[in-house]
């Protein structure tokens, strides 16, 4: 049996026949459009005649070298005769034509495929047929240049502005503001002009013979498929390149035959808000593509009640039925012709995502979907508004238009900024904590001894680094709007400005930073604080903790951050970095002490001064999470990420050196001399601390071997903090955590030594803690070895930040700023790894983690505590794993909790 390219928008059953039922099948042969002007069709929507060509027939098309299947014009003219039967009009009929419309149409909306042509079949006898039929000169030859203008821009290439500037002239030499306002003989001459410049461009006359002109647009459609933008729309949006197209052909209503006529867009739904009423735009006495392109200011939908109040009535009706008949909120395209509505589109809306929470809310309160349609309606993504303040639209919108848009760079944190330039850490802070000026903090690159001007600026720019770069990572984690990877801009920390191109943006002046596009702009823009406390925000999430199985936590190390996770829903601190309680500027001296100490004492001395901070760091922790487990990893980072940079220490010992060559007296020189020794002592230190490759160096448990003390402070604070705040009735549950383990011995080498700390401390305080001792799985060798990891043990935690270098063998900030980039535009990988756990590689070696730990310890508690915590794709992985939680920022932490939710209803089908 030979396949069926064609289907009558009557032949809905025959389709689903064929393709077995589904309906996202059917969208697949039918496409979006045509799939859905049948099935209006089959409810009783008013739906002009028509058929679609299937996808399959586009395929079958470009495999053949774009030539038609076989019999598909055979199956397209019986399809056209039988609408001619049940119009009573005749296409190419001179005295009674019927006028056609030729759309594409595939699975998934796709901008950038072919636009729509109207009015196919028109040619010069058709005009006269018109104008004889309806008296209406005008309407008639405003038909037909409009057939000319769409069938030359959209089949032929002809760019619009060609047509566009004919009509223009013609407004003005008319001395009218308007198309409607131009008459017959005027559309006569456009027409005219239009034939000829079709001429001039395309070397052919205007096809005048109805079934060249279909033959011609259809074949245009197939074609479009794989037009340069649609491919790369695709490969933008994920959509596979061998779906094809339909091609929905349409019979002509006309909205443009006087003041009982009209055209219009409608959202069941404000697209907007959510809320429960329908809104939109049409005009009177015009067709489709007016309201859309912006020539004609279109009136409110509510006026159409005030014109029309039947067709107002009847439309209501039928959208509503619509949006009933889906169970979504739909967008519409509507046709009123002498009176009558014709529904001429509907596809699911769009909207923002303030919007989509409240839509997904409202109808499952009305009965229409249930709370798991509801969570799998809304993306985790979508929740980011709702958490950042945002740009005010119109603002950014004048800003572009005065020149204000500076710089764009990668959206790593999204949310809007407004604050001076700060070219420092220190600077930022000062200016930031002590001024309390706004400030945006402005780098080639961060490290983590800028986190104290981090933590007091409004927002983040770097002209360095990728999407998980210290920058991007530091900002997520405490909700500041960052843009990183800006390459044309150029930081001069000498001459303390920025310079864009010719534009130069010195230190103190104002920028503004929008996180969520990546944009940077001159001076202030305005800003609205979106509503966290939205009552449909807060109702889908509690639904998600409904469904979902995995536990969301928090990665969090001050008590502000602890009570900003707690508030949005988090069950636990995942991960506590200590490392960035030792930036802080009262702290950092300390540190500094002890890794430059010569002595045993000395170095003793120092950890002793930081045990007090360390102490109440805890214990304001502890505080916030009453009642719930925080894990606490013990200082990770290399030391000389403590000190000064070695190429700054370099460059400032020789120009001391110089200074001291032209000191003008004795006081001058021994003040001198001291700093050079100062100097010259902390460079010796750095140099001897310099490591090659200092990631995979002296850090986590290694320096927590070599150092035990410090360690050994720090779990002193923690116990000390706990049995001080259980004194005080607090539920404290601390976990213990330590880093970067790759064998067995280390962690038992390091647990032994450190828990002997916490039992003296309980011992010391006559109180008893309930603790947990667990390690980091960030190495492949420690996934390998969970087994034995697990004898010492209580607790996993996934660091997939490291686990994914260490995996890969690649530099995150190097590959992120360099071949990463390349290898994904050309689908080497096909997510970031940084981004994205890969569930091949880093997934397979925290699957063999959870089986082999939970084969020697049953009860072992597995989580996550990298960045990937908190995005989509990883968090449906560790559910699959049965991971026990994850922690990601707090930002994120509602995120997470719709994508654990989302990643249980889709394992439960």
């Amino acid at each position: 049996m030979s396949k069926k390219w064609v289907y009558r928008f009557t032949e809905l059953d025959q389709v689903e026949e064929y393709v077995g039922g589904s309906w996202d099948d059917v969208r697949g042969l039918l496409g979006g459009k045509g799939a859905n002007l049948a099935e209006m069709v089959r409810i009783g929507v008013p739906v002009p005649d028509g058929f679609v060509i299937t996808t399959e027939a586009c395929n079958e098309y470009l495999s053949l070298g774009e030539k038609l299947p076989e019999g598909l014009w055979e199956e397209l003219t019986t399809s056209l005769n039988e609408i001619e039967a049940a119009t009573g009009k005749t296409f190419g009929d001179p005295k009674n034509p019927l006028l056609l419309s030729c759309r594409s149409g595939a699975k998934f909306s796709m901008p950038g495929m072919m636009d729509t042509v109207l009015n196919i079949g028109m040619n010069d006898a058709t005009v006269a047929g018109l104008i004889e039929r309806t008296g209406d000169p005008r309407v008639a030859y405003d038909l037909y240049r409009r057939l000319i203008q769409m069938f030359g821009s959209v089949v032929m290439h002809i760019p619009d502005e060609k047509f566009e500037e004919v009509i223009t002239r013609t407004r003005k030499q008319a001395g009218v503001k308007t198309d409607t306002e131009l008459t017959a003989e005027h559309w006569m001459a456009v027409t005219e002009e239009f034939k000829n410049i079709f001429r001039f461009h395309t070397h052919h006359h205007f096809p005048t013979e109805p079934y060249a002109q279909l033959q011609m647009a259809t074949e245009a459609v197939f074609m479009s498929w794989n037009g340069k933008r649609a491919v790369d729309y695709r490969n933008a949006a994920g959509i596979p390149h061998d779906l094809g197209t339909a091609v929905a052909i349409v019979t002509m209503v006309y909205g443009n035959l006087g003041d009982d006529s009209g055209t219009g867009v409608a959202l069941t739904r404000s697209g907007t808000t959510g809320e429960r009423r329908i809104e939109g735009d049409y005009l009177t006495n015009a067709q489709g593509e007016d309201v859309v392109a912006g020539i004609r200011k279109t009136k409110d939908l509510s006026e159409l009640k005030k014109e029309m109040p039947e067709v107002h009535a009847e439309f209501e009706r039928v959208a509503m039925s619509l949006e009933n008949h889906y169970r979504e909120m739909q967008d519409v395209e509507f046709t009123i012709e002498k009176g009558k509505l014709w529904m001429l589109q509907t596809r699911d809306g769009k909207r923002t995502s303030q919007a989509a929470v409240r839509i997904a809310v409202d109808m499952v309160e009305e009965g229409i979907i249930t709370k798991e349609e509801a969570l799998m309606r809304v993306t985790p993504e979508m929740l980011d508004f709702f958490f950042h303040p945002q740009f005010d639209p119109q603002s950014i919108k004048k800003a572009i238009q005065d020149n204000k848009l500076l710089a764009k760079g990668l959206n790593v944190s999204p949310g809007a900024a407004v604050g001076i330039v700060a070219l420092d850490a220190d600077l930022a802070e000062i200016w930031g904590k002590e001024d309390g000026k706004k400030v945006i903090m402005v780098r080639p690159e961060t490290r983590p001894d800028d986190v104290h001007g981090m933590l007091a600026a409004q927002g983040i720019v770097t002209s360095r680094g990728g999407r998980t770069s210290h920058a991007a990572l530091v900002a997520r984690q405490f909700g500041t709007p960052a843009v990183v990877g800006v390459d044309d801009m150029d930081i001069d920390l000498t001459r303390r400005q920025i310079t864009v191109g010719d534009m130069v943006i010195k230190e103190g002046e104002c920028i503004s930073v929008d996180g969520t596009t990546g944009q940077i702009f001159l001076g202030e823009i305005t800003t609205k604080e979106p509503d966290i406390k939205d009552e449909w925000l807060l109702k889908l999430l509690s639904w998600s903790d409904e469904f979902r199985t995995l536990g969301v936590w928090a990665n969090s190390d001050y008590p502000v951050d602890a009570s900003r996770a707690r508030e949005y829903g988090a069950e636990g601190i995942g991960l506590c970095r200590t490392e960035h309680m030792f930036m802080e500027s009262e702290r950092l001296p300390f540190v500094q002490k002890m890794i430059l100490a010569e002595m045993d004492v000395q170095r003793s001395e120092a950890i002793k001064s930081l045990l007090p901070y360390q102490r109440e760091d805890f214990a304001g922790l502890f505080r916030v999470m009453d009642g719930l487990p925080v894990v606490i990893r013990l200082i990770d980072p290399p030391l000389h990420e403590f000190l000064p940079d070695h190429v700054s220490l370099v460059r400032e010992l020789s120009d001391l050196k110089i200074q001291l060559q032209h000191a003008p007296n004795l006081d001058a020189i021994d003040d001198l001399l001291k700093q050079v020794r100062t100097k010259e002592k902390v460079l010796s230190r750095v140099e001897v601390l310099r490591e090659d490759n200092p990631m995979l160096g002296l850090r986590g448990v290694r320096l927590g071997i070599h150092f035990p003390e410090l360690p050994q402070m720090q779990v002193r604070a923690i116990f000390e903090a706990a049995c001080l705040v259980t004194r005080e009735g607090v539920d404290v549950r601390p976990e213990v955590m330590i880093p970067l383990t790759s064998h067995v011995n280390e962690l038992k080498i390091q647990r032994e030594s450190l828990e002997k700390v916490a039992r003296q401390v309980m011992e010391e305080m006559g109180v008893k803690i309930a603790y947990k001792f667990g390690t980091m799985i960030e190495i492949p060798r420690a996934a390998l070895t969970a087994d034995k990891l697990a004898e010492y043990a209580e607790f996993f935690s996934f660091g997939t930040n490291d686990l994914t270098q260490t995996t890969y063998g690649i530099s995150r900030d190097d590959a992120e700023s360099g071949f990463l980039i390349e290898y994904m535009v050309h689908g080497i990988l096909p997510d970031n790894p940084f981004e994205t756990i890969d569930a091949e590689g880093v997934g397979e070696l925290m699957r063999i983690a959870v089986e082999k730990g939970r084969a020697t310890n049953p009860n072992i508690k597995l989580g996550i505590c990298g960045e990937h915590g908190g995005e989509a794709k990883s968090i449906a992985l560790c559910h699959k794993l049965g991971l026990n939680y994850v922690s990601c920022s707090p930002y994120r932490v509602p995120l997470a909790r719709l994508a654990a939710a989302r990643a249980a209803i889709v394992a439960g089908h």
